[in-house]
């Protein structure tokens, strides 16, 4: 990625806060076994500021779409505390295996650590973390081998590592390509179809909140055409 690259990646700009696309593939920050990520390129983004901007959330390696960035300490504050208190509205889309049998849902399922040996992977945990996820049924159909997948709307109202994944697996209907919880493992499998669509972020009380939106990223374009929603692509 370029400076250029990382300025036309930018979806939202004011004086408290960014919003960028991020693109599959690539982490957010330097993990400890280094290499590159999205942080390298931030200077790119500080437009006159002192300091580039910095993560007020993350998003995993292989999710697209929707990264809200701070661009002073004070801003940071105050995002870190919104998206505490939950007032963030945060909106996914994904494609997964299998279908659920209704058009929408909650799914109250809290969530823990897989073991001490794997890191951030989560599993469901009666003992864990509150974790809620409400979906709704966008579109069914079948991918090019005749198996039955379904388009989701996916809303987080708690803020779990992995949770719409593990929630989406722990249903019987794991995100289509997801190489931990799903099936994205396998030979020819697809990228992880998980994309953060929009955000809702009211930095302002008594203002009206800011609403960003991220267009569909390629490696999942082609599977919503395939469930007929070539108008919902951009």
């Amino acid at each position: 990625m370029t400076p250029e690259d990382m300025l036309s990646r930018l979806l939202y700009r004011d004086g408290l806060m960014l919003v960028v696309d991020k693109p599959a593939g690539l982490p957010v920050h330097r993990g400890p076994k280094g290499g590159e990520n999205l942080e390298d390129y931030f200077d790119a983004l500080r437009f006159g500021l002192p300091r580039p901007p910095a993560l007020a959330h993350r998003l995993d390696r292989d999710t697209s779409g929707c990264l809200v960035l701070g661009r002073h300490r004070k801003s940071l504050e105050r995002l870190g505390k919104l998206f505490r208190d939950g007032r963030i509205e945060k909106t996914y889309w994904a494609v997964v295996e299998g279908a659920p049998q209704a058009e929408e849902g909650e799914i109250d399922m809290a969530l823990g650590h897989l073991d001490s040996t794997r890191g951030w992977w989560m599993r469901p945990d009666p003992l864990g973390l509150p974790a809620k996820t409400h979906w709704r049924a966008l579109a069914r159909g079948h991918d090019a081998e005749g198996r039955e997948i379904a388009f989701l709307e996916l809303k987080p109202r708690t803020g779990r590592t992995h949770q719409l994944r593990v929630h989406a697996q722990a249903m019987g209907w794991p995100i289509l390509g997801d190489p931990v919880y799903g099936h994205g493992k396998r030979e020819g499998a697809p990228p992880l179809h998980l994309h953060a669509r929009a955000v809702v972020v009211p930095m302002r009380d008594g203002h009206e909140s800011v609403a960003v939106t991220a267009p569909v990223p390629p490696h999942m374009r082609g599977t919503l055409d395939a469930l007929g929603c070539v108008e919902m692509r951009a």
